[in-house]
């Protein structure tokens, strides 16, 4: 391998690069737009779920209990319904995703000592959300229980109430609970792996499209210097998407960088390599821009946003499905940027992660340069 004649294609690809505006947009551009609006849009919190009440009792101890409710920072009361026919209406235009109804005995059956049940009515069209706000009505009665109790047996003069267990709960890593800390180095993993390979899936079939392969194919430029020399100006791009990523991450949404920022680097620049080479594959194989582009996206984007743990946790996929997310290279590098990120641990447990990404960016290596024929075919 001559370093000039990689140098030289190096050159040609960074001139077109530069000249073509388009490509410009979409190396550096496009990753920044994508992180934007999907850090904002993709969350998993769930504050303030709109609440529909119906108070059939319309005492002070009912008040009190929607009083619990409302001051929660889990749920906004929206609709003050006066029969079912106002419940319906409010969950199913939405306006309501659960409801509260308290019945009409509800203060005199606390008063005689009895329990008393309160629906609660949940829109379970949507799970996730729906479940979440099943946990919050049940922490917010818990709690309310346990002051009557409390304030019962002050009342009688009794000893105070001592519980057996007490749950001290302590969160690690992400202290508050928000998505956006674990969503953002997910999302760097998923635009990166995406953005790559769409760009250098072009640049083979470009050259195959325009005329101009017959011409490189009649120097003495061999495949792996063609193949190097294209790389390089898309992978300084991409660390450089990296480095806009990074500082976006931190001055933008704010999410904490807890590891080391070198680490964070070599792990990014591993992944961009075979990334790039993907897209290399896909560009030798197909000779087409347009097949190129829509086969990089079936290959880069599905399998990475739904396959690599960044939005949907592996082990509640089936077995089968688990099996194949192995073969995808960013759930490594999913793992690696959350716990360089929020766990601040390297590579003294990532190691295995790192290699298996150093395994990944060598074979589709091998094969690119295998599946590279420095021929004309009919």
């Amino acid at each position: 391998m001559k370093l000039f004649r990689v140098r030289a294609i190096a050159r040609k690809e960074f001139i077109h690069i530069v000249r073509d505006p388009r490509s410009l947009g979409m190396a550096i551009a496009v990753p920044m737009l994508l992180l934007s609006l999907f850090g904002f849009a993709l969350t998993m919190d769930v504050d303030k779920v709109p609440l529909a009440v119906w108070d059939q009792s319309g005492t002070p101890d009912s008040r009190e209990l929607i009083a619990q409710f409302s001051g929660s920072r889990y749920f906004n009361i929206r609709v003050q319904a006066r029969n079912y026919r106002e419940v319906v209406r409010a969950i199913d235009s939405r306006e309501a995703l659960a409801a509260l109804i308290v019945p009409a005995d509800f203060a005199d059956r606390m008063g005689a000592g009895q329990v008393v049940p309160v629906q609660a009515i949940v829109d379970g069209s949507d799970a996730n959300t729906a479940t979440i706000a099943m946990g919050y009505a049940r922490v917010v009665t818990f709690a309310y229980s346990q002051q009557l109790a409390l304030r019962e047996v002050q009342r009688v003069g009794g000893a105070a109430i001592n519980l057996p267990v007490e749950v001290r709960p302590r969160v690690w890593y992400n202290g508050d609970m928000e998505s956006k800390n674990y969503i953002i180095p997910g999302l760097i993993a998923v635009i990166m792996m995406v953005i790559a390979a769409l760009l250098t899936s072009l640049t083979v079939a470009r050259e195959w499209e325009r005329g101009t392969m017959e011409q490189l194919i009649s120097t003495p430029v061999r495949g792996p210097e063609l193949i190097l020399g294209k790389l390089l100006p898309y992978f300084a791009i991409g660390m450089l998407d990296v480095l806009l990523a990074v500082l976006m991450g931190e001055f933008f949404f704010d999410v904490p960088l807890r590891g080391n920022v070198g680490l964070l680097f070599a792990v990014s620049a591993i992944f961009l390599s075979g990334a790039l080479t993907l897209g290399m594959l896909i560009s030798i194989v197909t000779k087409s821009q347009l097949l190129a582009s829509q086969l990089a996206m079936v290959l880069t984007f599905l399998p990475a946003f739904l396959l690599s743990g960044f939005m949907y946790d592996i082990g509640n996929m089936p077995k089968f499905i688990q099996g194949i997310t192995y073969l995808i290279p960013a759930r490594y590098f999913v793992a690696l940027l959350k716990g360089i990120y929020l766990k601040g641990i390297g590579l003294e447990i990532l190691g295995m992660e790192a290699l298996l990404l150093v395994v990944f960016g060598a074979l589709v290596m091998v094969v690119a340069n295998l599946k590279y024929r420095k021929k004309v075919t009919v």
